[in-house]
């Protein structure tokens, strides 16, 4: 997840019943994964906080910058994944639960996991029967299909994920259907009926049920889709609907009539509706959640700088507190697009000459930012290894003599100039290019910051190569959490070079390295699991090798439970509250 990952459960009556059966009952005490209503730091961590099945009221949330889109289709921010879920059903989610329950996946949309063929390149999805979109008509299977295949258009979609196009047996010169609408695409999926489809797929990938939950599955009715014009009404399948929606300003949502728990046994949907607010002031944000006005701040991003001091020298607002750990790498890439860090000794001064305590500084510290990184894999992604080709000295704020010699290597050895981007919205992003520019300059590196709106930073700057080279983008403020727990679902989308988009839209910025590309393909069909996850950290020391990402802090976040919620926890899959078991006392 730059963003991003899916959810729900097992048959519950209610998410009491859920607190009970999964999570071993509302003890009140605070230990295990019991309910507990009684304030505390990390309250919300590995169980759930207030328990209740009360239902009614409003869920007030802020968002400090604006959705990339509200799309299925062209979503790719982990928050948003979170949130889709109250309006849209893939075929296949994660479970509503807290603690390492949140990774089991069930079926959603879909009746039962996927049903693949012998070599696991064919897969099958039944869909349940009775599902109905908001204005009464039924769900089918060809509505799945459409939304997966108006996924691959990345010119209308430059934002979302770009596997199924790597996946998928798509006919040669296929763009999608408002670009191709009369291609036959029955090779890459089929519907045989309303209920059935089936995938097909160029190599076998037996993590099919990952690409199900993925919210590119959520169905989209081919009469009503508008194409970009659709993220201004997306026709729900979920609990809620959209009730209002002004771009870029705010947007409600309310219960949806057609919903059904008969066809829906994950969801228990508690509150009446939620109001988002859009490109709110971080501070005014965090006084808000303090003062009672609202409810969440939806990015998952956490407090701003001046209130995690606040809030942890004060007992009692810490324990309106949760400072997990999450499956991401906060980071920034360096672009060898961009000269001269087209050579690689002018990369590796970087890497050298960075302060990394600056870093974690900028992020938050060690509490709520993060762990100093040296490598690309998260500790919680199987396979990884730890490793450091940067010493920075025991002290971690750089090698100055390394970065100084290297300079000299590169043909710059007075230091050179370029530009860092952060996204405007986000204080601790623009933090970390300012600490950057500091310990950089140490060794004659000049840093010009250019922050960017975050709805926009990939699909039209920095994600995009073409301004990207052209604006002299050489550093890049960024981070990314697993799509879904595994080396794959890690690093695909950002080391991969295929996915890189001229038209923009990737969260690959840096990396194009053709055998890394050639190891993704080789691990893909790798079955022993651990020459698999060998091949993941070989690919980590390759990208490292080619100093192409400055690893910055494995991510820790504190985050601000808003009055009056009920039923909270994190859901370690997205690393945020999980939005789909909230409810709000009345």
């Amino acid at each position: 997840m730059k963003r991003k990952r899916l959810i729900t459960a097992t048959a519950v009556s209610a998410v009491v019943a859920l607190v009970v059966s999964a999570c071993g009952g509302g003890d009140g005490d605070g230990d295990g994964n019991g309910g507990n209503a009684e304030p505390a730091f990390n309250a919300a961590v590995g169980k759930i906080y207030n328990p209740s099945d009360e239902t009614g009221g409003i869920i007030k949330m802020a968002n400090n910058g604006d959705w990339d889109s509200l799309d299925p289709g062209e979503t790719y921010y982990g928050y948003s994944w979170d949130f889709l879920r109250l309006y849209g059903r893939a075929l296949v989610m994660y479970k509503i639960a807290p603690g390492e329950e949140s990774g089991e996946l069930v079926p959603d949309l879909a009746e039962s996991l996927g049903e693949s063929s012998p070599d696991a390149k064919t897969w099958t999805y039944k869909i349940r029967k009775g599902v109905k979109y908001e204005d009464g008509t039924e769900v089918t299977a060809h509505d799945v299909k459409h939304a997966v295949l108006r996924s691959t258009d990345k010119e209308t979609f430059p934002n979302g994920p770009a596997y199924w196009e790597g996946f998928l047996n798509l006919p040669e010169g296929y763009q999608g259907p408002y670009k191709t609408p009369d291609m036959n695409t029955d090779q890459a999926i089929e519907v045989p009926d309303d209920q059935t489809i089936i995938f097909k797929l160029k190599t076998p990938f037996s993590g099919m049920d990952y690409l199900a939950q993925l919210p590119q599955t959520v169905p989209v009715p081919e009469d009503k889709d508008k194409g970009a014009q659709y993220r201004e009404h997306v026709i729900s399948t979920g609990p809620y609907m959209f009730d209002t929606n002004e771009l870029g300003k705010r947007f409600t949502l309310k219960r949806n009539p057609e919903w059904s728990k008969e066809t829906d046994p994950n969801r228990n949907p508690l509150p009446d509706g939620f109001d988002v607010a859009l490109n709110v002031n971080q501070d005014d944000i965090d006084n808000q959640l303090m003062s009672g006005d609202l409810h969440v701040h939806v990015t998952g991003t956490g407090l701003g700088s001046a209130a995690q001091g606040r809030v942890l020298s004060d007992e009692s607002l810490k324990a309106e507190a949760d400072n997990p750990y999450l499956v991401r790498l906060w980071y920034t890439s360096v672009n060898p697009q961009v000269a001269p860090l087209d050579n690689i000794d002018c990369r590796k001064a970087i890497m050298y000459a960075t302060d990394r305590t600056g870093y974690q500084r900028a992020m938050g510290g060690d509490v709520a930012g993060g762990d100093i990184a040296t490598h690309l894999l998260p500790p919680q992604i199987p396979g990884s290894q730890d490793f450091d080709l940067y010493p920075a000295g025991e002290d971690n704020k750089g090698d100055l003599d390394k970065a100084k010699q290297h300079l000299k290597d590169c043909g710059q050895p007075d230091g050179f100039a370029t530009n860092i981007t952060y996204r405007n919205e986000r204080p601790q992003e623009k933090a970390v290019a300012e600490a950057l520019q500091q310990s950089l300059k140490r060794v004659g590196i000049e840093l010009t910051l250019k922050g960017f709106p975050q709805g926009d930073y990939f699909s039209q700057y920095a994600g995009r190569p073409p301004y990207a080279k052209q604006n002299n983008l050489g550093l890049v403020v960024n981070g990314w959490g697993a799509d879904w727990n595994d080396g794959f679902g890690f690093l695909s989308q950002i080391v991969d070079s295929r996915v890189i988009r001229e038209t923009g839209g990737s969260s690959n910025i840096s990396v194009r390295i053709p055998e890394v590309d050639q190891a993704l393909d080789a691990a893909l069909v790798e079955l022993d699991e651990g020459k698999r996850e060998q091949i993941y950290a070989d690919i980590d020391k390759r990208v490292m090798e080619e100093a192409v990402i400055l690893p910055g802090v494995i991510a820790k976040v504190l985050l601000y439970r808003g009055k009056g919620l009920t039923n909270v926890f994190i859901n370690e899959q997205y690393g945020y509250y999980d939005y789909m078991a909230m409810g709000v006392e009345q």
